[in-house]
């Protein structure tokens, strides 16, 4: 294979089950999705990764076509997820099938994003965000001494 040419296969080189029996333009949409939508590489191998362990999993639960897909399957893939791993990575999960179906909703493989009412689990990082003071805090930072340099420094 050439160096230059771009991957766009999935992590087990063939299409999911569920793309495959859509039809050539759904399979067709779905690479287009990985090749010409995403240009990060390690951005577009987290997501044809999560893709495919999605459209397996609707695949393994009975999901008979791509366009059988509802809100309720992806809210249950992912809070499976969240069982097994952390709040970013279930988000990103996420966000891959969201992309995915938007792309597939643009293409006109599907009528509607079943991921777009999912809410993901709630992450906040509060790192770097400046802490609120109690009371006493507070008053204590409003009687410090503030005579000297060093005083009006710490203050």
């Amino acid at each position: 294979m050439n160096a230059n040419m771009l991957q766009v296969t999935t992590p087990q080189s063939r299409l999911p089950e569920l793309i495959a029996a859509a039809g050539e333009r759904a399979s067709m949409r779905f690479l287009e999705f990985f090749a010409a939508n995403i240009r990060n590489p390690h951005t577009r191998r987290a997501y044809a990764r999560a893709a495919d362990e999605f459209l397996a999993w609707c695949a393994s639960v009975g999901v008979p076509l791509i366009g059988a897909v509802q809100p309720v399957h992806v809210a249950t893939w992912i809070e499976v997820g969240t069982r097994e791993l952390a709040a970013p990575s279930v988000k990103q999960r996420l966000a891959a099938i969201r992309h995915l179906f938007d792309w597939l909703v643009t293409g006109q493989v599907v009528p509607v994003n079943p991921a777009a009412s999912v809410r993901g689990p709630r992450h906040v990082v509060t790192l770097g965000q400046t802490p609120v003071l109690d009371p006493s805090e507070a008053r204590a930072l409003l009687d410090s001494d503030t005579s000297t340099v060093v005083g009006l420094r710490g203050r």
